[in-house]
């Protein structure tokens, strides 16, 4: 994949609920729990200071209010995938599990893995920060 356009003819193509699409942003909502929770996943092209893109896969995972820095840092630190960032979702400050890739050598299995395995992540940390809750 080298670019956002051949990632989004996969994820079309593919079995994935797409939500949104606009320019190098799309949305896929993945049913998780045999569809008792669903997770929004953003795809989203940046670019690094020297011009050179990358895929952002990311989901929001709680609003910061009333959330437990330390708790969100540990479980960053004992995850393998993704990391912690705070970004805005209509104005409102999120918790957001996040990975960048290269587009060099992404193939459609490692974009399949990367929404498969940032959602359900993302789910299990909203579960954990919401008491069980499902708000997104």
């Amino acid at each position: 994949m080298q670019n956002f356009e051949q990632i989004r003819s996969h994820l079309t193509a593919s079995d994935y609920r797409i939500t949104m699409q606009e320019p190098y942003v799309m949305c896929v909502e993945l049913s998780l729990d045999q569809g008792r929770r669903h997770q929004a996943i953003f795809l989203s092209e940046i670019q690094d200071d020297d011009g050179r893109n990358y895929l952002r896969v990311s989901t929001a995972v709680a609003p910061t209010t009333g959330l437990d820095a330390r708790r969100a840092l540990a479980f960053n630190w004992e995850s393998r995938v993704g990391y912690l960032a705070i970004g805005e979702l209509d104005g409102v400050p999120y918790l957001q599990l996040c990975e960048n890739r290269p587009y060099d050598g992404l193939s459609a299995a490692e974009v399949d893995r990367l929404v498969l395995e940032i959602g359900g992540m993302g789910d299990r940390m909203e579960r954990m920060l919401s008491a069980g809750g499902d708000l997104l």
